[in-house]
């Protein structure tokens, strides 16, 4: 089982690197894919490179797909909405942060559950689906490696969520 991280130009990098770093402390394999398998530049300029294009993964073999934030009209299509929709019917997880829950949105798997488009909330957390607000990039992550069991043990949880609490700057 793998990740998948969805990028595109002008994704906002910052809003997945902690759920990225998680992941691969834990040993998860990572694979970053756009719609082409070409590269791409960040909204924070970073150019990222693609390990492949999104249709040559199997839905079935994705345990998370996260959906950054950006300018998310080059992801609008029927292929990536095909593809989010397929994850959550292998009963994959599907988090989208910030623009990424629209894209979660246009796939129409938000449609009947709680999210961040239809509560107040600024993260929810669903049985397939996660959807956070942009400055939840760290709320997000934890729940994530929560939902995944990426925490050692609940002092390994709670000795991360002590750390990330210092380091809030709002």
């Amino acid at each position: 089982m793998k990740t998948v991280v969805l990028l595109y130009e002008t994704c906002c990098i910052y809003e997945i690197v902690i759920t990225n770093y998680f992941l691969q402390c834990t040993g998860h394999e990572i694979v970053f894919a756009t719609v082409d398998g070409k590269s791409v530049t960040a909204q924070e300029k970073f150019s990222m490179n693609a390990t492949c294009a999104l249709r040559e993964i199997d839905p079935k073999d994705v345990e998370l797909l996260l959906v950054p934030g950006g300018d998310i009209s080059t992801i609008d299509n029927e292929e990536v909405y095909s593809f989010i929709r397929a994850v959550v019917d292998n009963k994959g997880i599907v988090a989208g942060i910030c623009n990424g829950v629209d894209e979660l949105d246009n796939a129409g798997v938000l449609t009947g559950i709680e999210s961040t488009h239809s509560t107040n909330d600024d993260l929810v957390v669903g049985e397939y689906v996660i959807t956070a607000r942009a400055n939840m990039y760290v709320d997000m992550a934890i729940a994530i490696g929560k939902k995944m069991n990426l925490f050692a043990d609940e002092a390994d949880l709670q000795e991360t969520i002590d750390f990330w609490k210092l380091h809030k700057t709002f």
